[in-house]
């Protein structure tokens, strides 16, 4: 009997981690087929309009009037052209695909620090080693929502984030200075719990410890080995 009770909690496991696994595959696929389309359709007709719209205002002469309309539609088309590049970037990080989990977080960090105010302080000490897509997609993924939770709720003035490895263990720290929370008041959010599932995905393990008025911290440990297993 316990055999079998044993068999089945594995398999029960094992089921679930294939599920898990099967909606990321389809998150990121998705998420890639978004990011093409938006820069191969939307994208492109938009800086065509653009280029039309300085060609008009060449040939529109002085007319004041048309001169200020045509100065707001552009602007208009600039501000969309931006923000389908801001969509791209959360989407479908190149430099994560392309150059891996420490530059992606790096341009992750410059990107939120430009574009909230917010302080953010980086460091790591991976120098260039590359994981599975998995770990460095669901690491990037988990970071990004702490930020939206950081910028959304926390009041943060300033983060800090650091990546390390030691041995076969990667240690992620995420700490801000806002107004914390009461953890068990907020334990069923959709935030975290999007950030216990995907943790559950790489077999990581993570803690958050907050104090109100003294801001969350967040710790992420995982077995680089364990998804092998």
């Amino acid at each position: 009997m316990l055999k079998y009770q044993e068999e089945k909690r594995k398999m029960q496991a094992e089921t679930q981690n294939s599920f898990l696994q099967a909606v990321f595959e389809t998150q990121e696929s998705e998420r890639k087929r978004l990011a093409v389309d938006l820069h191969d359709s939307v994208g492109q007709v938009l800086s065509a309009i653009k280029l039309n719209l300085h060609r008009i205002d060449k040939l529109s002469g002085n007319a004041e009037n048309a001169s200020t309309l045509l100065a707001s539609t552009r602007k208009l088309t600039d501000e969309c052209i931006q923000e389908i590049r801001n969509i791209i970037h959360n989407v479908l990080p190149a430099v994560l695909i392309d150059f891996g989990l420490a530059d992606g977080l790096k341009d992750l960090c410059n990107y939120v620090q430009q574009n909230t105010g917010i302080e953010v302080n980086y460091s790591q000490n991976l120098n260039g080693a590359r994981f599975k897509p998995e770990i460095e997609i669901t690491l990037y993924r988990m970071i990004q929502e702490l930020f939206g939770n950081a910028i959304k709720h926390a009041q943060a003035s300033v983060i800090d984030i650091s990546l390390s490895k030691e041995a076969e263990l990667i240690h992620v720290n995420f700490k801000d200075n806002g107004i914390g929370f009461n953890k068990e008041s907020i334990i069923h959010g959709f935030g975290l719990k999007n950030l216990q599932s995907r943790s559950q995905l790489i077999k990581a393990d993570i803690k958050i410890h907050s104090i109100i008025e003294k801001g969350t911290q967040t710790t992420i440990t995982l077995n680089i080995n364990e998804l092998d297993n």
